[in-house]
């Protein structure tokens, strides 16, 4: 059966339209060489209808990347309150390479336009999550070298959603080497507590 889609529901998909396009268009030419006037005639609407959603550019793009590491911020909740043991540090980059290839089209913009991201107060709020994501899988008493193996575990997620993908082979096995790279770090650096 058919139902009609409420006025909230509307204007929930045309956001999500905005920023979809918005995401294409700053990972072809640049954040910086993208207009909102592109945005609105590559979305076949005007630039009114356009600002009843979005102001500026980086309204947009604060859009975009809350919506897209909402799942961060839930793990890094969920994981401030599991008992800090390996299973649960192992979990957490299991649950953290789904968000992270959830949000591939994000992190590939942000890793392209570096600049701009630093910017904007969008590159200081990842820069926390990062530190709240090192935070939830090291410990104070760790080494300097299990310390490094930490964060090497959350950078090695990271090159491999992005970076893998010129490298040949399965896909789904390139993320499974991953994710085995990472909790191996992990597992390392809880051998010696």
């Amino acid at each position: 059966m058919w139902k009609r889609e409420t006025m909230a529901q509307a204007r929930g998909n045309t956001r999500q339209r905005i920023q979809d396009v918005a995401l294409e268009l700053f990972a072809e030419q640049g954040y910086e060489k993208t207009s909102l006037r592109e945005i609105a005639e590559r979305l076949d609407v005007t630039k009114a209808a356009l600002y009843y959603h979005f102001k500026t550019k980086e309204d947009i793009l604060i859009g975009i990347f809350e919506d897209l590491t909402r799942p961060m911020d839930e793990l890094i909740a969920w994981g401030g309150k599991q008992p800090r043991t390996l299973e649960n540090k192992q979990e957490i980059l299991r649950r953290y390479q789904a968000a992270l290839l959830n949000a591939a089209p994000l992190f590939r913009f942000m890793q392209e336009n570096q600049a701009t991201v630093r910017e904007l107060s969008i590159g200081l709020t990842f820069k926390e999550r990062m530190i709240a994501m090192v935070g939830l899988i090291q410990e104070p008493e760790f080494s300097m070298t299990d310390k490094v193996r930490s964060v090497s575990a959350i950078f090695t997620m990271h090159a491999g959603t992005f970076f893998m993908e010129n490298i040949e082979g399965d896909t789904e096995e390139k993320h499974e080497a991953v994710l085995e790279v990472a909790l191996d770090l992990v597992g390392q650096a809880h051998q010696d507590r």
